[in-house]
């Protein structure tokens, strides 16, 4: 099984409506050097220029990013070469993630390599220290700047720690 780190940029707050501008994914191992960088064409009309704003680009920028169809094959071709059996889709905030990469992967693919399942980092970490109110975040090394490569590779620097520091018992 492989776990691949995932992290989301959207010009709004759900897929369908809005669209996901980037997205960064990172193959969870030491070095963390096997990435995937996809910036997606819009494929809505509605985007809210705060929510776009995060991303860093701007509404003229992301209408000459890549098709959608492209990205999201590139992206399971990617999957296919880089991991070893299964693929794990885990996140720092997967209810969101999750929700733009599984409905782009069935919208434009048909079908989710990823399964029909994700995991949240955070919640792992607040059951790997018994306790609902701490945080994994200082466990980054490299800076969160919402590209997403970076926020990806950061996360899974603090998955990595988790294994290595902490005794998570995990695959990886």
């Amino acid at each position: 099984m492989s776990y691949v780190m995932v992290d989301v940029e959207s010009d709004g707050p759900i897929p369908g409506d809005y669209s996901m501008v980037c997205f960064g994914a990172v193959l969870v191992e030491p070095g963390l050097k096997r990435t995937f960088y996809g910036q997606l064409k819009p494929i809505s009309d509605r985007w809210i220029p705060d929510a776009l704003a995060v991303s860093g680009f701007t509404r003229e920028q992301t209408m000459s990013f890549d098709e959608p169809a492209l990205v999201m094959q590139q992206f399971a071709d990617w999957l296919k070469q880089e991991s070893d059996g299964r693929v794990m889709f885990i996140s720092d905030n997967n209810g969101f993630d999750w929700q733009f990469i599984n409905w782009y992967f069935h919208h434009f693919l048909q079908k989710n390599p990823f399964g029909f399942s994700s995991s949240n980092l955070g919640s792992l970490y607040k059951g790997l220290v018994n306790d609902t109110f701490k945080n994994f975040k200082h466990l980054r090394r490299t800076r969160h700047t919402h590209h997403p490569v970076d926020d990806a590779k950061g996360n899974a620097e603090a998955l990595l720690a988790m294994k290595t520091d902490m005794g998570l018992k995990i695959r990886l």
